[in-house]
């Protein structure tokens, strides 16, 4: 089975940076060799042709102090090496020339018989010696050394990615056991240390994400059973009352609370993974004042609308037309006589506040309310209160529409609570 790329071992990582410094420090000593080989043979050759030089010049003076003496006998007294020779037209055989053994210098001189070349040699054997030595010494040291460059970098990067290491580890047996672990993180301000609270951050918010998944999960249940379980009860009952018409239709009005819970579950689902709404020009003021007219209010309450015209949004018409249906049924269901719709444009702004004369929301619920199956008021009437739901869809909606929902605060001499949506205008969602 193929482990999840973040569990691999670490050794891919060593080998690499091992064989890159082994490759770089190979070409430097490759260089580095071949420019000391040439070098010294350069040198040791350049040290010949001075000795061969000073060695025909030795001569050469002789014969210039002395011109009485023929050079034939200038050699004679003055070194009687092999190394030097004379070269005239009768007292010498062919000249010398620069080889692979000896190098060759000459020195013009003018004596009673004419104009006679002194050559001296001396010899590259030591040049060659001393090469191949170096290179004897090369041939077996730079392995060595890049053998020990190899040892020094894995165990150098080895150290390096031990807390590496440890945050693999540790984030493998966190993701397989228990959300509320965090990796290590090194006292030092490297990346490493940088890389460890990166790691923790997304864990704190992964394990925020997977409570509220299942604070979800465990609110959707139980909002669906308790609707099945009167459901079931009054099939039940259809069976053996007379009364039948009746509980078939409290059994309708169950099962449409249940597909309205339902459909509002997709359409979180579908806002959670991100899907762009379909781009089309909305009239939000025509859009608020059919879902006003559309809500049904309850007897004692009223819906006035103040709407200004003309307020083109770009979205999606079927997600804006749910954003401000929510708002105004939980206007109406918490007013005590009257809801207003407002509508304006301001500073390329589209601004829809919803308010009722209801109780209110204290300050220290204004954002709790928008929270997924939140009721401030427990006690109330489940039909009459809703599931839950209306508020956060409609925020999830207005943020995917680059836009924001939030609880207006209103003057201390009105009474309720005014929602406030403002959406860009003119711009896609």
């Amino acid at each position: 089975m193929r482990r999840p790329r973040w569990t691999r071992p670490l050794g891919g990582v060593r080998l690499r940076a091992t064989a890159a410094a082994v490759l770089t420090v190979a070409v430097a000593l490759g260089l580095a060799s071949a420019v000391l080989l040439l070098a010294l043979r350069h040198s040791l050759e350049e040290s010949a042709r001075a000795e061969a030089t000073a060695k025909a010049k030795a001569v050469a003076t002789a014969v210039r102090i002395g011109p009485s003496l023929s050079p034939a006998h200038a050699l004679d007294d003055s070194t009687g090496s092999t190394d030097v020779r004379v070269i005239s037209k009768t007292e010498a055989g062919p000249s010398w020339k620069t080889g692979s053994a000896y190098v060759v210098a000459g020195e013009r001189v003018a004596t009673k018989g004419g104009t006679v070349m002194i050559q001296g040699r001396s010899s590259l054997a030591p040049t060659r010696q001393a090469i191949t030595t170096l290179w004897h010494l090369l041939l077996p040291g730079v392995p060595a050394l890049l053998l020990l460059v190899a040892l020094l970098t894995w165990l150098a990067v080895s150290r390096a990615l031990r807390p590496v290491s440890a945050i693999r580890a540790k984030m493998a047996d966190i993701t397989a056991h228990d959300l509320h672990q965090r990796v290590p993180e090194p006292g030092t301000r490297d990346e490493i240390a940088a890389l460890a609270r990166t790691v923790n951050a997304t864990l704190d918010r992964l394990r925020t994400a997977v409570e509220q998944h299942k604070r979800f999960v465990a609110d959707a249940a139980h909002e669906l059973r308790s609707p099945l379980a009167v459901l079931r009860a009054r099939l039940e009952l259809t069976a053996h009352r007379v009364e039948a018409p009746t509980l078939a239709a409290q059994a309708l009005t169950d099962v449409e609370r249940i597909q309205s819970l339902t459909d509002d579950l997709l359409l979180l689902a579908r806002l959670d993974a991100g899907e762009p709404p379909r781009e089309q020009e909305v009239d939000l003021g025509q859009v608020a004042a059919e879902e006003a007219a559309r809500t049904r209010p309850r007897p004692d309450v009223t819906v006035t609308l103040d709407i200004a015209p003309d307020v083109l949004v770009r979205g999606s018409g079927d997600q804006l037309r749910r954003l401000v249906a929510n708002l105004v049924d939980n206007a109406v269901r918490h007013a005590a006589t009257a809801v207003t719709v407002r509508l304006a444009e301001d500073r390329s702004r589209a601004v829809l506040e919803v308010a009722d004369d209801g109780p209110g929301i204290p300050a220290e619920h204004r954002e709790v309310v928008f929270d997924r199956f939140t009721r401030l008021d427990e006690a109330r009437d489940r039909d009459r209160g809703g599931s839950g739901l209306g508020l956060a869809i409609a925020r999830d909606i207005a943020v995917v529409h680059r836009g924001s929902l939030s609880v207006a605060v209103r003057p201390e001499n009105e009474s309720g609570a005014c929602l406030r949506a403002v959406l860009p205008v003119g711009v896609p969602g």
